[in-house]
C-alpha cells in the first residue's frame, strides 16, 4: 500500500506530462531476460497474455498470477530476436526469478538471466516525446502500436511510457545511461521524479505489487482486461479467470476515489455503516487528494459517495483499468 506527496517541482513536471515531455529514470525496476528455444511457449504458459502470437519487435503487458489467479505483478515483455526482455516492478525481480524458475522443467529449453544491474530504463512521457525519439534516431517507431520496439545504438526504444500518456521506454546498457540522459535533457525534457511518477500512476490507476496487486485480487478485479487473452488455452490461473468472465463473477473492482482530505492506505471504505472496500494507495495532487481502492461491485461505481476514514470520497474511473466483460 502506497502514499505519495508532491513538491512544487513535481507539480510543474506533472503539468509537462500533459503539454510537453518529461523523462523518468526507472532503472530501479527489474529486467529479466528469458532466452532459449522454448521462451515464448514458457511465458505463454506462465502469464495472462498471448506471447505465442508475438513476433520479434513486438511486445505486450501481461500479469503474472498464482494457480488461483491471484496477482503477482504487472509485467511488460519485449520480444527480441533471441530472447524476451521482461520489465518487472521494483521489489519483484528476485521473487519472479525464483517463481519462474520453479516452472522450468527438465526438458524445457528456457534460461532466465537477471540483467537489472547491467541495464538501465528511462521513460519519455508526454505529447512532445515523439520529437525527442526522432532526434535520438528512433523516429521509425512514431505511430506504431504500444510494445513495438527497435534497437538503435545498443538501446531498445519501445512505444509506451508505462502510463496512459503517450511516450516511450528506453532500455540501454548501464554505461550508456548518463550520455542518453544528458541528450534527452538537452532536447528539452524535464525530469520527473520517482514521487511524481507515483502520483501519476495513482491518478491513472496503474496497479503495483503490495498495494493493488496482492493475493487478495485477481486481474479482472484489478481491471487489467487488456492483459488477458481468453482465446489462448491453458496457463496458470486460466481456469479461475475464464470462470469469472463467463459467469460475470467479479465481486469487487479497482476505482479512483476523489477525497476531501488525506487518507491512509489500508483504511476501510464504507457507505453508512456498511463496509464496501479498502483504500490501497493515496496521493496529494495539484488539485486535491486522490486514492485508489477496491469497492464491492454491488455497491456501485462512478459517482458513488463513500466514506474513507475521516475523508469523504467520490468514486471516479481511472484510465489505466477498465471494468467491461469481454
Amino acid at each position: 500500500m502506497t502514499t505519495s506527496v508532491i513538491n512544487d517541482q513535481d507539480k510543474i513536471a506533472i503539468q509537462a506530462v500533459n503539454s510537453g515531455v518529461v523523462v523518468c529514470d526507472r532503472s530501479h525496476w527489474g529486467r529479466i531476460k528469458v532466452s532459449d528455444d522454448d521462451r515464448l511457449r514458457f511465458l505463454h504458459n506462465q502469464s495472462t497474455n498471448d506471447f505465442q502470437r508475438l513476433k520479434a519487435g513486438e511486445g505486450c503487458d501481461t500479469v503474472m498470477v498464482t494457480s488461483t489467479a491471484r496477482t503477482i505483478d504487472l509485467v511488460t515483455g519485449y520480444i527480441l530476436d533471441d530472447a524476451v526482455l521482461l520489465l518487472v516492478s521494483p521489489h519483484r525481480r528476485e521473487f519472479l526469478m525464483q517463481w519462474l524458475d520453479r516452472y522450468i522443467f527438465f526438458a524445457d529449453k528456457v534460461t532466465l538471466t537477471d540483467v537489472t544491474q547491467e541495464t538501465a530504463t528511462l521513460s519519455l512521457i508526454g505529447p512532445e516525446s515523439d520529437a525527442i525519439v526522432d532526434k535520438l534516431g528512433a523516429g521509425a517507431l512514431i505511430g506504431q502500436p504500444i510494445g513495438n520496439h527497435i534497437l538503435v545504438d545498443h538501446t531498445i526504444f519501445a512505444v509506451g511510457s508505462g502510463l496512459t500518456n503517450p511516450g516511450y521506454t528506453l532500455i540501454s546498457p548501464v554505461a550508456e545511461k548518463p550520455k542518453l540522459w544528458e541528450k534527452i535533457l538537452e532536447f528539452g525534457a524535464m525530469e520527473l521524479s520517482e514521487g511524481a511518477w507515483e502520483t501519476l500512476r495513482i491518478l491513472q490507476g496503474r496497479p503495483v505489487p503490495d498495494a493493488e496487486l496482492t493475493d487478495d485480487y485477481n486481474p479482472l478485479e484489478v481491471g487489467l482486461w487488456q492483459t488477458v487473452s481468453f482465446n489462448k488455452g491453458c496457463y496458470i490461473g486460466q481456469e479461475t479467470i475464464a470462470r469469472l468472465n463467463t459467469y460475470k463473477g467479479v465481486k469487487q473492482n479497482l476505482w479512483g476515489i476523489c477525497l476531501s482530505s488525506p487518507a491512509e492506505p489500508g483504511t476501510v471504505i464504507t457507505i453508512g455503516e456498511e463496509k464496501v472496500g479498502k483504500l490501497t494507495s493515496y496521493t496529494a495532487t495539484p488539485n486535491g487528494h486522490f486514492g485508489l481502492g477496491y469497492i464491492r461491485t454491488k455497491a456501485g461505481g462512478v459517482g458513488l459517495k463513500v466514506q474513507v476514514g475521516d475523508s469523504l470520497g467520490e468514486v471516479v474511473s481511472v484510465p489505466f483499468v477498465s471494468h467491461e466483460y469481454i
